[in-house]
């Protein structure tokens, strides 16, 4: 996969990253897309005990899957992806630069034929996939409102399951109880989903 897209704005284009680990497509059901990598690399996918991957670790295990490696989520049927691909420079990730990287993530999302579940890891993966829908279907999947009021609420994308969340990654994931205690329950009923 590679970005040929350099209009850009509020990303670090030398860092265009994506999950590179050997899995198997079919395998995955469940696609959880976050927001962006991190500006180090080696702070992303490449080892469990980054920030990362350790808080990713912790919110499955908050949701009772019990996991200690990326390995396990993979074997759990999970795909862990980001809907921008390169470095956020800003706090925030202007809207037309989700809107290009979108066609990115579509195209990625369209190598898991077997996906049943989409988890939307904060608002810059629901606006991609928006994004994507407009293309696609004429209309958002994901209406214009606070993810805590839409969060239990059922939406579909063709026949993907949509479950929005809120971002596992960052610092304040350790901080913010209320939301870490919601991301596991989206964490649970995602994978009750697909079984």
């Amino acid at each position: 996969m590679v970005c040929n897209n350099s209009g850009c704005l509020g990303t670090e284009k030398s860092g265009f990253l994506i999950p590179k680990w050997d899995i198997d497509y079919n395998k995955v059901k469940i696609i959880m897309i976050s927001e962006a990598p991190p500006r180090d690399p080696s702070a992303y996918f490449s080892d469990d005990q980054t920030d990362y991957m350790t808080t990713t670790i912790q919110a499955f295990n908050d949701a009772g899957l019990n996991v200690k490696s990326l390995q396990d989520i993979i074997s759990l049927g999970f795909q862990i992806t980001t809907a921008i691909k390169c470095p956020k420079v800003d706090y925030s990730i202007p809207s037309s630069t989700i809107k290009i990287c979108s066609e990115l993530l579509e195209s990625e999302l369209n190598l898991y034929k077997n996906a049943k579940a989409y988890m939307l890891m904060g608002n810059v993966a629901i606006s991609a996939i928006n994004n994507i829908a407009r293309r696609q279907i004429g209309k958002r999947v994901i209406p214009n409102k606070s993810t805590y009021k839409i969060r239990n609420q059922e939406f579909m994308f063709k026949d993907i399951r949509i479950f929005p969340s809120y971002l596992q990654t960052g610092k304040n994931y350790l901080i913010e109880k209320s939301k870490r205690s919601m991301i596991a329950e989206d964490i649970n009923r995602a994978f009750k989903y697909i079984l």
